[in-house]
């Protein structure tokens, strides 16, 4: 399709395909960049699909994707009757503690462990043991996020 092309049945412009990129992704990388900055703050829930679709133009499918993408990453957990929500992001330590913990919605194997819903917040706590300055064991543990998130 043509930069341009005018549609006969809309009588406006058609979308050129989107040479780079997938659509879903740019919409990740643009709410993945609202989160990280707190314009949408931990615990935050974000618009409604029907509102994300309107903002970025694109078919509700698409933003499913970009929302299932931000999931896996560990930005947002969505849960059924509440919606999509930034999660709690704690950055890498800076000193060599070697421990990094954030809050993981959980997946289908996490969810039957613990017996609740998939994209159930959870910590997922990283210990990184060093035994002179190699790294000798990476340890991954998870517990419930007590409290629900609240707007902060």
């Amino acid at each position: 399709m043509a930069l341009g092309k005018t549609s006969a049945r809309y009588g406006e412009q058609v979308p050129t395909p989107h040479y780079g990129q997938p659509r879903y992704r740019v919409i990740a990388d643009e709410l993945r960049k609202r989160i990280e900055s707190g314009t949408i703050p931990p615990g935050a829930l974000l618009p409604a699909e029907s509102v994300l679709t309107a903002e970025f133009r694109v078919a509700r499918g698409t933003i499913r994707k970009a929302l299932a993408a931000l999931r896996e990453e560990g930005h947002v957990a969505t849960e059924h009757g509440r919606g999509t929500y930034a999660t709690r992001q704690t950055p890498k330590p800076t000193d060599d503690s070697g421990i990094r913990q954030r809050e993981i919605p959980a997946d289908a194997h996490l969810a039957t462990l613990f017996k609740v819903e998939v994209g159930t917040a959870i910590i997922e706590r990283e210990t990184v043991i060093r035994r002179e300055e190699q790294v000798d064991k990476v340890i991954r543990s998870y517990h419930l996020h007590n409290a629900p998130l609240r707007h902060q």
